[in-house]
């Protein structure tokens, strides 16, 4: 089984800004995919839904613990399907590496909007949902869908957290529809 988390905060208040763009590609990919509807598990404080890729199963997750606390939402589901790094003692394949079945999609100030990039074991580049999975699992050791969403309004002095925050603009909403099929490709191909 592999695990695809998409990253954003819940709620219509954040529905449409840009640190959401994990969860909008998720349900594209959910859609691409055909998956059953999410539903909300409070076992995980996450919406999860199921899907097939190729005989592979895949949850598809997205936390609803807001982008901050994203950490304790993902251990849980590792937790309860016995796969969690080494060092914690809880993997239940010897010889799995975590980066090859738990992928995180997350907004990136870093990367121009348009633009994305598959990552392992890297840090968190000052993203705290990010940060939070990397404390709570106790690794970096996972792939990393980084998409971005830098535009010139980031560099006109409107700080990253309020940037984040706020909701895209039309012209920027269509750049992400138009990307989201290759960032999806690039997913399963993993």
């Amino acid at each position: 089984m592999k695990f695809i988390i998409g990253l954003g905060n819940p709620g219509e208040k954040y529905k449409n800004t840009r640190h959401n763009t994990g969860f909008v590609v998720l349900d594209a990919l959910a859609g691409a995919l055909n998956a059953e509807a999410f539903r909300f598990e409070k076992k995980f404080n996450a919406d999860v839904a199921q899907a097939q890729w190729r005989n592979e199963k895949i949850l598809l997750v997205k936390p609803q613990t807001f982008m901050n606390n994203s950490g304790l939402a993902v251990r849980a589901i590792l937790n309860f399907h016995a796969l969690l790094p080494k060092r914690l003692g809880l993997i239940a394949h010897r010889n799995a590496d975590l980066a090859a079945v738990l992928t995180v999609i997350h907004d990136d100030v870093d990367f121009a909007l348009g633009t994305f990039k598959l990552q392992q074991n890297r840090s968190a580049g000052g993203h705290k949902g990010v940060q939070s999975i990397i404390t709570h699992l106790k690794t970096q050791n996972f792939t990393r869908a980084r998409i971005g969403i830098a535009t010139p309004l980031l560099r006109k002095k409107i700080p990253p957290e309020k940037f984040v925050l706020d909701n895209f603009l039309p012209e920027e909403k269509k750049t992400l529809q138009k990307i989201t099929p290759e960032i999806i490709a690039a997913i399963l191909k993993k």
